[in-house]
């Protein structure tokens, strides 16, 4: 069984989102009337990553808690390059950008900004002479760049189409300097570590990232600025998004003022967590981390079924939070879940290892898939009657798929269809029906939620990994 992305508007080609609906700029009414908003943002330590197996970051929780102050959907898009990013604003696939863009004079030519979320200065990156850990910090700065005048003949690395090329243009014009500016497809994050590791000599980060950054690479220098303050903000489009802005504004206004917003400063850009966050082996991104100490059993054993193994940890986390050793009220155990009895029917002790309590989990998920195939053609559409099988038991997704069959809707489709007669089972009008064969189900909607939990985080580890 294949899984393809569990998106309309939206399919992957290699690392690049190709989008094969067009979607027309929109303001706030026709986001209110569709329920979601959908926002750039980029992978990397600050904005978007997962840690623990969790979807983290300053500006994926900061667009959570609007979505949520406006209840409504958030979909996340991912870039990592400005121009496709700012393409996805322009074409209106997404209703704005939240990649942390500073605000500039060109910039505000082509799109409208938010009030500022943070103010940022923009630091040089470069290597601490050799022998540094045994040197005086004036004898390892005199072997530094510390005036910006200092970067005359010099080749600096940033990305392609950001304020940092903009400001070494500019510092070239106001000092007559000649810099190499070299500009590339990687954000500022990755730079740095290619500085890090000796691959390049210079390049730029914001003063937000230097913490992170030098947690992980403690020969890096960031103590030379290169800019005044610059203000950093969310950017929607020019024309028709006035609704839109101001609403945005106001909450980012008043957002700012809470002792939430200090918390999440703190969370990512200074103090001792972020770094630890960012030195664990469970800390994600698109070029390393993983998302669980299992990733390659899940990997192995998910091929076994088809099944894409990002489904199949998101629905590990949902079951354990990769906890391998947690037992249930009912005495279902470990990473999946599974109970010793529905082990020994497939051939495997739960107990016993991780591999053979993953492997008995994805032998319930074949037994599930062959099941629900007589009703559900679409493997997309069957999983989500797997996920509920496996959370509720598959006699009351087949008592609700009789339901739906039975008034007029449509049995192979899950949404506001099979899972709508699913929360009806707590009702005796529809428990007691001749067609239910399994009885009541108290729970129909914490098990509606529990797939589209899954299937939620899902779309993050694709997002990401």
């Amino acid at each position: 069984m294949f899984i393809a992305f569990l998106s309309v508007i939206s399919c992957e080609k290699g690392n690049r989102r190709v989008y094969t609906e067009r979607v027309l700029p929109r303001d706030l009414d026709a986001i209110l009337a569709e329920g979601k908003i959908r926002a750039v943002t980029n992978i990397n330590q600050t904005s978007y990553f997962i840690y623990n197996g969790e979807p983290m970051g300053f500006h994926f929780e900061l667009l959570k808690k609007f979505a949520d102050h406006l209840e409504l959907e958030l979909e996340i898009i991912t870039s990592n390059d400005i121009d496709e990013a700012l393409e996805y604003l322009r074409s209106g696939e997404a209703d704005l950008v939240a990649i942390g863009l500073s605000i500039n004079a060109d910039r505000k030519e082509m799109m409208q900004f938010t009030e500022p979320l943070i103010q940022s200065s923009q630091l040089l990156v470069q290597r601490k002479p050799n022998g540094w850990e045994k040197m005086t910090e004036e004898a390892v700065a005199e072997k530094l760049v510390r005036n910006q005048l200092d970067l005359a003949g010099k080749t600096i690395y940033v990305q392609k189409g950001s304020s940092y090329a903009q400001r070494l243009y500019n510092l070239e014009r106001e000092s007559g300097i000649d810099i190499g500016i070299i500009e590339v497809p990687y954000d500022a994050e990755e730079l740095a570590r290619q500085v890090g590791r000796g691959e390049i000599e210079y390049t730029i980060c914001d003063d937000y990232m230097s913490n992170i950054i030098a947690t992980l690479y403690p020969v890096l220098d960031m103590s030379t600025p290169v800019s005044f303050p610059l203000n950093i903000a969310w950017s929607v489009r020019k024309e028709g998004t006035g609704a839109l802005v101001e609403k945005l504004n106001g909450w980012i206004t008043g957002f700012k003022t809470t002792r939430e917003y200090a918390r999440l400063e703190r969370k990512y850009f200074s103090g001792l967590q972020p770094a630890s966050m960012a030195l664990s082996e469970y800390f994600a991104t698109n070029s390393y981390g993983k998302v669980s100490p299992y990733d390659d059993i899940i990997k192995h054993y998910a091929d076994t079924i088809g099944w894409d193994w990002r489904l199949v940890a998101a629905l590990i986390y949902q079951e354990s939070r990769f906890n391998p050793s947690v037992t249930s009220p009912r005495g279902a155990y470990g990473l999946m879940q599974v109970m010793p009895s529905t082990g020994r029917h497939f051939g495997f002790d739960v107990k016993r290892s991780v591999e053979n309590n993953i492997r008995a989990g994805v032998s319930y998920i074949r037994m599930l898939d062959r099941l629900f195939s007589q009703w559900v053609s679409d493997p997309d559409e069957r999983v989500k009657f797997i996920l509920a099988s496996y959370n509720a038991g598959h006699g009351h997704v087949i008592d609700a798929i009789r339901l739906a069959e039975k008034n007029g809707l449509d049995p192979g489709r899950w949404d506001d269809n099979v899972s709508l007669f699913l929360e009806r089972k707590a009702d005796p009008a529809f428990y007691a029906d001749p067609v239910v064969r399994n009885g009541r189900l108290k729970q129909g909607v914490q098990v509606n939620a529990y797939v589209a939990d899954i299937l939620k985080r899902y779309k993050h580890y694709r997002n990401i990994k």
